[in-house]
């Protein structure tokens, strides 16, 4: 029952944040530069596994399907991806470089936590995932069985955050040229934007 339980959450877990996304093109991107890319796979790792604690514990659930709440955090979420978008749209336009070029300024630690913690904590789609669907299903569980739920879906959490960032690290040589950049700042705008677009139009629905 428990080993089922473990098997299911890892399952259900990576179902559903493999799915493109806000925060693994995040993630992706950083891992090529080799912008601090472990701490942020860390971090994100860290915080799935606290947001699914809370959904298999029923904590937050009914924050988590507040319309109001809900709605600023939408609105909220779409401002911050319009402006990480934007970012990365001037960087398609300059060309990128990796961290050995004298012309490539990364981020500081903490302006990589900072970004990492907000495509993270202001995407609601984080919460919906982890706090209310991987809680409801752990609730078919009894007991201590939830919880073990619960930890296989935090380590499918930390497996995938770590490969997605050890694979951007592995592709950096693919990146050497700037139009290869462009090719992947463009396609982290596009998504930030296009997830924006959609929170937008959650937000005032």
């Amino acid at each position: 029952m428990m080993l089922g339980a473990y098997i299911q959450g890892i399952g259900m877990g990576g179902g559903l944040i493999v799915a493109i996304g806000a925060q693994n093109a995040f993630v992706f991107s950083q891992g090529v530069r080799q912008n601090h890319h472990l701490t942020i796979a860390l971090l994100c790792s860290l915080c799935d596994a606290m947001l699914i604690c809370l959904g298999v514990s029923g904590v937050g659930t009914a924050v988590a399907s507040s319309p109001t709440l809900g709605r600023y955090a939408a609105l909220f979420g779409a401002a911050f991806l319009f402006w990480y978008g934007l970012g990365a749209f001037r960087s398609m336009l300059r060309g990128g470089c990796l961290k050995d070029e004298a012309d490539c300024e990364l981020a500081t630690r903490r302006s990589a936590i900072a970004a990492t913690l907000a495509v993270t904590l202001l995407n609601p789609h984080v919460y919906l995932d982890t706090v209310v669907l991987l809680g409801s299903v752990s609730g078919q569980y009894g007991g201590e069985a939830r919880y073990i739920f619960g930890a296989g879906a935090a380590t499918a959490s930390f497996l995938w955050f770590f490969s997605l960032s050890l694979g951007g690290r592995l592709m950096a040589p693919f990146f050497q040229s700037r139009t290869a950049w462009r090719v992947l700042d463009g396609i982290v705008c596009l998504t930030m934007w296009c997830i924006g677009v959609g929170l937008f139009r959650q937000g005032l629905a």
